[in-house]
């Protein structure tokens, strides 16, 4: 039985990062034990620390980052109840982009917050915020955006369910606009380069 054992876990860390299920795990059950995040709005800061599997060179590793913001969002969105409405709609959440700047290596043994915070959101997605702050100098090392794509639902419908009333988008600040306007100059030549373009044109002209 023990070596039946052994086998299967063998198995399971050669085909999957196990540990980042796990993580995933503890996090959200963490997350129901701690006080919950009452505005959808409001930031939630995780603690962390630049730990040995972490680093490249010694400080942390770039995919780290993108990594430690995964569970940072697992956590707010177990703490402020965007997750259980997607439950309640049958919705599913996928990022749909990602932007990370870098402005100071987190070194070995360095401890940081990681603060993250929903900033606005359109038809289809939400637009998030994360940010790495050392506790040593209080610097922010690091800022990612991130666009959380909503399946099968709507930003005002998953907010509409959690506040009982229609929730007002803030401002869109300026760099953010900047980014979506990429976004989307992206997604429009990369249409273009497959022809996408071109097809939905030709069915649009069909159809009138």
């Amino acid at each position: 039985m023990l070596l039946w054992v052994l086998g299967v876990l063998l198995l399971l860390f050669s085909c999957l990062d196990v540990w980042y299920f796990v993580r995933a795990a503890v996090t959200v059950v963490r997350a129901w034990f701690q006080k919950p995040v009452w505005d959808v709005l409001g930031e939630q800061s995780v603690s962390g620390r630049v730990l040995l599997h972490d680093i490249d060179l010694g400080h942390m590793n770039n995919a780290r980052y993108l990594r430690e913001c995964d569970f940072a969002r697992f956590s707010l969105y177990s703490r402020n109840g965007v997750f259980k409405a997607c439950r309640a709609l049958r919705a599913t959440m996928v990022v749909g982009a990602t932007t990370i700047r870098l402005r100071r290596a987190l070194c070995l043994g360095e401890a940081f917050e990681l603060r993250t915070r929903i900033m606005v959101w359109d038809e289809k997605a939400f637009y998030l915020e994360q940010r790495f702050v050392s506790c040593r100098d209080g610097l922010v090392a690091a800022v990612m955006l991130c666009k959380q794509n909503v399946m099968r639902s709507s930003p005002d419908k998953i907010l509409q369910f959690l506040c009982k009333r229609k929730v007002e988008c803030p401002d869109y600040p300026e760099d953010l606009q900047h980014w979506i306007s990429f976004i989307s100059a992206s997604s429009q030549a990369l249409r273009a380069q497959s022809g996408l373009e071109d097809k939905t044109g030709a069915q649009e002209d069909k159809d009138k």
